[in-house]
């Protein structure tokens, strides 16, 4: 019989159980399964997703910096050296842009100060922050269009098709065409490049330099006459009264706003051209009483001439009279002070090579085709036969 009491005994056990915890506790834990530890590839893709959420937030934002209007026009001059945060202040204050700071950054990073153009810039208030960076840098990716110039507009019309196209303001094409550096540049010896914008076919950039467009335009001017002129290489009737090209020019736009058809232009610049040449013609200058100078005074000059304020695209006896128009070739004689229009190759061409014959005068007769006339008495006697022909 044992003569342990149980509380011996429980002393016992609880000593016995101590001691094997404390075996327990020194004994290191086994080594955890691999799959305890959260794999290097899981802990990249959870960056990689973190990164891209956040990026993708931030491009979000970003995108939420551009214009967000409907389409509506804007215009800004960049000053030369404006920051891309100044820029984009300026953009935001116009309406093109949001979130300025956030558009600044991301001029700055993507796109770099250097290369925003200074100069003015046609825009809408719809471009998100990269349309809007390819216009302010006037990058070749930019979309472009096709624009037809038809012969014989002048450089307001242009400027206006310009504007409509989206490839620069009407008002910064005009003084493009009338910077003195520009004309300078070019070796146009007038006060507006009006004659050697020459009318085509060309693909534009949106938001294009209006500087470059003229340059652009005189360009193909110059690849147009060089070869016109190897056609008469004696020089024609404008060697004989001692003219330049900037002459033949102003005689190729009164030639173009004058002839309707082809086969008439040679015809109208030889009448142009007798006139000066034929002795019994008077006065010397001779007035060449031609329209279409009067009406491209009223058009450029309305507000200084009295007799163009109600001018609507129709010439009248008043304003061919009227002598405060400088372009009145009935007032004043010789050839007006400048182009009155861009002549397109075939009406170049005939100024520079007319037809050989003894016209003096010409009258319209309709479906765009004249009658031509020698001596006065033709022509009053051409004049009388048409009005019979119209009278009821």
């Amino acid at each position: 019989m044992s003569d342990r009491s149980p509380a011996a005994i429980r002393i016992s056990r609880g000593k016995a159980t101590s001691a094997g915890n404390a075996r327990r506790r020194a004994t290191p834990p086994p080594p955890r399964s691999p799959r305890e530890h959260p794999p290097l590839g899981t802990l990249v893709s959870v960056g990689v997703v973190a990164a891209a959420l956040v990026g993708l937030a931030f491009f979000s934002l970003l995108w939420g910096s551009g214009g967000g209007g409907r389409g509506g026009e804007v215009e800004v001059v960049i000053p030369p050296g404006a920051s891309t945060f100044a820029v984009a202040e300026l953009l935001e204050t116009h309406g093109a842009a949001r979130r300025r700071r956030l558009l600044g950054i991301y001029l700055t990073i993507f796109w770099g100060g250097d290369a925003l153009q200074p100069g003015p810039h046609l825009l809408t208030d719809n471009l998100n922050p990269r349309q809007l960076a390819l216009r302010l840098t006037r990058d070749p990716e930019r979309e472009k269009v096709q624009v037809t110039i038809p012969e014989g507009w002048n450089r307001l019309q242009i400027a206006r098709r310009l504007h409509e196209k989206q490839i620069c303001t009407t008002r910064a094409f005009l003084e493009a065409t009338a910077d003195p550096t520009l004309l300078r540049e070019l070796k146009i010896p007038a006060e507006s490049a009006e004659g050697y914008l020459f009318p085509a076919t060309y693909p534009l950039a949106i938001d294009s330099d209006p500087k470059q467009l003229v340059r652009q335009f005189k360009g193909e001017f110059d690849r147009r006459i060089a070869r016109l002129r190897t056609l008469r290489p004696d020089g024609g009737p404008a060697q004989q009264l001692g003219w330049g090209l900037h002459q033949v020019v102003i005689l190729a736009s009164m030639v173009e706003r004058e002839a309707a058809v082809d086969d008439e232009r040679p015809l109208v610049a030889s009448a142009f051209y007798n006139r000066f040449l034929d002795p019994t013609f008077t006065p010397k200058p001779p007035r060449l009483q031609s329209d279409a100078t009067t009406a491209y005074g009223c058009q450029v000059l309305r507000d200084r001439i009295p007799s163009c304020a109600n001018y609507q695209n129709r010439v009248t006896p008043e304003m061919n009279q009227d002598p405060a128009n400088p372009y009145s070739t009935y007032t004043h004689a010789g050839l007006p002070p400048g182009p009155v229009a861009n002549p397109g190759e075939r009406s170049l061409q005939a100024a520079l090579d007319p037809a050989n014959t003894k016209y003096l005068y010409f009258v319209g007769k309709g479906g765009g085709r004249h009658t031509f006339s020698e001596t006065l008495t033709e022509h009053n006697a051409a004049i009388k036969q048409l009005r019979e022909l119209r009278s009821p």
